[in-house]
This record gives C-alpha cells, structure tokens and sequence, in this order.
C-alpha cells in the first residue's frame, strides 16, 4: 500500500469522537495527515461559505500527532482556506481529502446537498483532488447521546462500530483515492451500517430518489418556524441499488458522485 498525504475535515467540529476515530485509523495505516475542522458543529450546511464575516483559524492540539487546526467557519471553508493558506505546499503537496466521520447517514438525493460532510469532500475535489466523505448510520438514542457532548465511552457498541467503520474508512481511501486521480470532480461517499464489523460487505450504490415533506414546524406565535427533521419518502425505481437500503441492509454502501455528469 502507497502512503498519502490527506487533508481530513468534518462538519461535527473538531471534538467530534467520530473525527478522531478516522484521525487514529488513517495515521494507523501510515498516511501523512493535517486534519483542519470547525471549531463548533456546523451540519447541514451543505457549502456555504462565511462571505459576510471574517472567519478565524487557529493551531490545535488534539493529539493527533499532526498538524492541526480549527477554522470558525463552515465545512466548506475550513478546506479552502487549508488548501490556500494552511498546508505546506498547498493542493499540489496533498494526495486526497478524506471528510467524515459523520455522526448519522448522508444518503439519498433528499440530504446529499445539505451535508456539510459532502460538501468538505467536494471542496476538496473543486481543488483537483481525489475526495471521500464517511458517514456511520447512528439509532436516534445514541445520536442524542452524542449530540449533547456525552462521552462514546458510555456507548461501548457503538464505540466498536465506529473503530470498524474507521477502519473500512482506511482501507477503503487507499484503494479509491490513488484510482480516482486528479481534477475528476469525484466525491466517494460512504455511508456505514449499524453495526459494523470486520466482514462487513462494499456495495456499489447510487442516491436513493425521494420526497422530502416540510423540514420545519408552522409559524409560531412570534412568526417564527423550527426545523424539525422529517423521514423522506423513498420513490426509488424497483431494482434501483439505493445506498439508502443499502445501509439498512447492514452492508457498506459506496456511491460515486460524479460532478461532471450533470
């Protein structure tokens, strides 16, 4: 196996234990990495940038033992402003952009553009460079538990999945990112069952088609609406291989999102 330098990213913020989970696989394979994620949450914000406000980067410490940094932006902004100004040598020094890991799935043609997870990966790749962006399919309970900053430690299933997931992520980038090439305009997105183990299978998968109802609640009193998530509507042709059932099958799932196909 051929050792790379990567970029790694997220749109859970750089304490996500998911984040670290791929940090620790990928170093463990050997690559060279410089991790560069926001300093706070910032799902489903897709790839907006922060044209309105000035954005801050800053050195970090996370034990990764590589260079790393937090930007106070979105996830598309963290790697563009890696790619220009943080990494030695910019674009040109770096092999691929490896995003994730997400604390729940990105599939379907409904969620795919409100990723920010994507959305880094692609950044990546409107850079030239190769991209796969990771995401591990997550119960309702155990993303609350997560969501409100609790340790994984008290998750010790799901901490297993997460360190298999991590694992597939590795094996998986060395094999795609090196095949891709430059300049294609590719993001890989895999998207991981619950669980996941060693003997967990790779399908090839395309979005799954679907009807998104109404993200967000009425008006309140004050005129105001409040997201609320919503299960989409699967209107995928029979025989289609969704990454959506793809998942719920307990398999890997790889999509290829060819941005040239258009």
């Amino acid at each position: 196996m051929s050792f790379m330098r990567l970029l790694i990213s997220n749109d859970d913020g750089i304490a996500s234990p998911f984040l670290h989970a791929l940090v620790h696989a990928l170093r463990a394979s050997g690559h060279s990495l410089c991790v560069v994620a926001p300093l706070h949450e910032q799902s489903w914000t897709g790839a907006s940038k922060c044209r309105h406000r000035p954005v801050a980067s800053a050195a970090t410490d996370q034990g990764f033992d590589c260079p790393t940094w937090t930007v106070d932006g979105t996830p598309a902004d963290c790697v563009n402003i890696a790619l220009a100004h943080l990494l030695p040598g910019g674009p040109v020094a770096f092999d691929g952009v490896v995003t994730g890991i997400n604390l729940g799935l990105n599939t379907t043609l409904g969620f795919i553009n409100a990723s920010g997870t994507i959305a880094a990966a692609w950044e990546g790749a409107l850079h030239g460079l190769p991209a796969i962006a990771c995401s591990q399919d997550l119960s309702y309970e155990e993303w609350h538990h997560l969501n409100n900053r609790r340790p994984l430690a008290e998750l010790p299933a799901t901490a297993a999945t997460i360190a298999q997931s991590a694992a597939h992520a590795a094996r998986l980038a060395a094999d795609l990112i090196p095949a891709t090439g430059r300049e294609k305009f590719v993001v890989h997105n895999l998207n991981f069952p619950n669980p996941c183990n060693p003997a967990t299978t790779v399908i090839r998968t395309v979005p799954a088609h679907v009807i998104v109802p109404g993200l967000f609640s009425p008006a309140a009193d004050d005129g105001t609406h409040r997201f609320v998530f919503t299960d989409a509507i699967d209107r995928s042709p029979p025989g289609l291989i969704t990454d959506k059932a793809t998942v719920a099958a307990g398999h890997i799932s790889h999509s290829v999102l060819d941005y040239t196909r258009i």
